[in-house]
């Protein structure tokens, strides 16, 4: 295969000669998008030519960005994928890339087409509710930065089976998350969590929210959780799935991470809680005791819970009473911070939570840190004044006898 760069415009090309028209005797040409500069155009070529000798499928065939990513790639990730994931994926793509590259052809895609598609994005990304008026408002780095794992993932797929000449996303640059504002975590004090406790005690789905609070588990995790998952016996649960909201479709998942999948101890008092639990659930099931595989936190009917009801109620409670507004999810930064404060050691908190590391842990809860680092200093210091009041002490103790003896010692440079 032969090939040339050339420029249209402000834009350098990849021009490869892809064998001859039969019907016309001329050479067919493919012009490929490399960018704005000629050097990258050269690279580009370089690459297809090496592709052609080794024998690889340097373009297979015409086709757009929304074609490649709605017929093609999409369709293959939803077997590999969470749910959850696939849905996310599903909704950028529909609502942020179809619209704005969705036409384009994968052979034209340029660097610095990503760069200018992200800046969109951060500056009046972020769609319009209906009836909400005023300017648009950007997507937040973390959000643009999930498309681009996205896309850099798919783009990838696509030039490794030849369905692209190569991933220009790997070529762009991806919103930093380094400057990005840190969002604010929010927690009850002790005297605050009681209060929403003594509030919601009432409520059938009381128990769930004991549960939660005590454990520290997400709101799916807890939705989630099996009888046979709780050892009453030895006060512990197993964190093993999730009951999670796709498109508000209900479905069971397995848990977020492989750490997320843990064991936690639970309290005497959670323990009494649960087995009242298990009592209530028996009656309400006309005295048949349930299976092993049911999930603890049921309607009455035995149909599961809704998260976003689950969620709904807790801030209907919240809102009245008069303590700070606050999100279910934030009950799992309640349960860590309060720990945090109470001097249990961050590594038993990161396993409780279910973190990735203890490093995340530290990350996520600096703001509880700096206390307990006052603490250590104060703690170390401590242990050096004991240590040299002890030391002083025994001087003290052996100052008496030790005298006649350094007496009858002969002095350096005498002679005996």
């Amino acid at each position: 295969m032969r090939g040339t760069v050339q420029k249209k415009g402000n834009k350098w090309y990849a021009v490869i000669y892809d064998g001859v028209n039969p019907a016309t005797g001329n050479y067919r040409r493919r012009w490929v998008s490399a960018g704005t500069r000629r050097g990258d155009a050269e690279k580009l070529l370089a690459e297809l030519v090496k592709r052609s000798h080794r024998g690889e499928t340097v373009v297979s065939e015409k086709l757009t960005l929304g074609e490649y990513l709605t017929e093609r790639w999409l369709p293959i990730q939803e077997a590999r994928l969470r749910k959850s994931t696939h849905d996310a994926y599903r909704r950028n793509i529909e609502l942020h890339v179809i619209p704005a590259l969705g036409r384009r052809p994968l052979d034209q895609l340029s660097p610095e087409d990503i760069d200018m598609f992200y800046a969109a994005l951060l500056k009046s990304g972020r769609k319009k509710r209906p009836g909400e008026k005023g300017p648009a408002r950007g997507l937040a780095p973390k959000s643009v930065h999930n498309i681009h794992v996205m896309l850099n993932k798919a783009l990838g797929d696509a030039a490794r089976k030849g369905t692209a000449v190569r991933n220009v996303v790997a070529l762009a640059d991806a919103p930093s998350l380094q400057a990005r504002k840190r969002p604010e975590i929010k927690a009850w004090e002790i005297d605050q969590l009681v209060r929403f406790l003594d509030a919601i005690a009432s409520h059938r789905m009381a128990p769930a929210f004991y549960f939660a609070a005590h454990t520290g588990m997400r709101r799916g995790e807890v939705l989630g959780v099996r009888w046979r998952d709780i050892d009453l016996d030895a006060g512990r649960v197993s964190v093993r799935q999730s009951l999670v909201s796709v498109a508000y479709e209900v479905s069971i998942s397995d848990v977020k991470t492989g750490t997320s999948r843990r064991t936690i101890d639970i309290d005497d008092g959670i323990v009494r809680v649960v087995a009242d639990w298990h009592t209530t659930r028996t009656d309400e099931r006309g005295g048949f005791a349930p299976a092993a595989d049911d999930l603890v936190f049921v309607k009455a009917d035995g149909t599961s819970m809704h998260p976003d009801i689950f969620s709904q109620l807790f801030d209907r409670t919240v809102a009245k009473i008069d303590i700070p507004d606050i999100s279910l999810h934030d009950l799992r930064h309640t349960h860590a911070t309060l720990l945090l404060k109470a001097g249990v050691n961050v590594k038993v908190v990161s396993e409780r939570l279910g973190h990735a590391s203890v490093a995340f842990t530290m990350n996520v809860y600096q703001h509880v840190l700096p206390g307990m680092q006052a603490e250590a200093a104060d703690t170390f210091s401590l242990l050096i004044n004991n240590q040299r009041r002890a030391a002083g002490a025994a001087t003290s103790r052996n100052g008496a006898s030790q005298t006649p003896m350094r007496a009858a010692l002969p002095v350096r440079g005498e002679t005996g």
